[in-house]
């Protein structure tokens, strides 16, 4: 088998993924923001991984980036040296059988499939009764199927190899209520559910389940899915307690550590730690306060910018 890879036995204890360096990996929506930067890091760490976007230019870019040294892999300067190798495919996660057919390419090209991100998502922001069903549609068919289809193709590999690891990228909108952005949020519900269950079969099998639920990340997702006036940036910073997003390297970072380690959760940043855990300690009081804000929230739209 290629690049040292060898088949695990099915006993394996411990799921998770001690090392990086030689394993083979498929990001989704990699082609910008948290995907891109998930792909610097595993390349940095020694990883080969096929830099997937349904926008085959943006996933070719960042894979050349790597390649040349030149995206600041792993957090580092540009120019940094990488060990790993990337590459990039055109991939829509809302088709199933192309979802399948790469994993078959990666687990004929390396003999396995160590890692899939599941991180393509999309985004609309407004309220509830401006979204069409089409929108609906849109959102359900790339944030729940997409990662259906991911778990779909690669579970079965890595549970055939006893060994692997799934990383499903969901957000504090699937940890906590989140007014105004209802059919984000009800997604990554479905993906945390989806990702935490799952690890209580996945274990028995040597597989590894981490699901990633970050606050705001400087990406472009802040400024997408807009409805009816609804500002993203100003909603997520502002509703979050924050200045700045967070650079999408460094949460890069944290995820790699917690794949490592096998978490059941990656929660960045600390802030949003704590906003998760006042969550589950006073449901009530978070209930009030995202309903003052999602009231100061229309206030402020309907001022408009001036607050004429």
């Amino acid at each position: 088998m290629r690049n040292g890879h060898r088949a695990a036995g099915r006993g394996r204890s411990r799921p998770g993924t001690p090392g990086f360096a030689g394993r083979s990996a498929i990001v989704t929506g990699g082609g910008s923001g948290i995907g891109a930067a998930l792909a610097r890091a595993l390349v940095a760490a020694g990883a080969h991984v096929v830099v997937t976007d349904i926008d085959p230019v943006a996933a070719r870019r960042v894979a050349q980036e790597i390649t040349a040294g030149a995206g600041g892999a792993g957090g580092g300067a540009p120019g940094a040296t990488v060990t790993g190798t990337a590459r990039s495919a055109a991939l829509d996660v809302t088709d199933a059988r192309a979802v399948s057919d790469l994993v078959g390419e990666v687990v004929a090209e390396h003999g396995g499939l160590d890692l899939m991100f599941a991180n393509a998502g999309i985004t609309w922001g407004g309220d509830t009764e401006q979204l069409t069903l089409g929108q609906w549609d849109a959102i359900v068919d790339v944030n729940i199927r997409g990662v259906v289809h991911c778990v779909h193709a690669a579970y079965p590999e890595m549970i055939r190899r006893g060994t692997g690891s799934l990383v499903l990228t969901a957000s504090m909108g699937g940890l906590c209520p989140a007014g105004l952005i209802t059919s984000y949020a009800m997604t990554k519900h479905a993906v945390v559910g989806l990702g935490l269950s799952l690890r209580a079969e996945a274990a028995g099998h040597g597989v590894g389940v981490t699901v990633v639920c970050p606050a705001a990340v400087d990406t472009a997702i802040l400024d997408k899915g807009e409805l009816d006036g609804f500002d993203g940036r100003h909603y997520y910073l502002e509703g979050q307690g924050v200045r700045e997003p967070l650079d999408p390297d460094l949460l890069a970072q944290s995820v790699l550590r917690g794949v490592r380690r096998n978490r059941a959760l990656v929660i960045e940043p600390a802030r949003a730690r704590a906003t998760w855990r006042l969550q589950r300690l006073s449901p009530v009081l978070m209930d009030r306060m995202l309903t003052r804000y999602v009231r100061a929230t229309r206030r402020r739209r309907d001022e408009g910018p001036a607050g004429a």
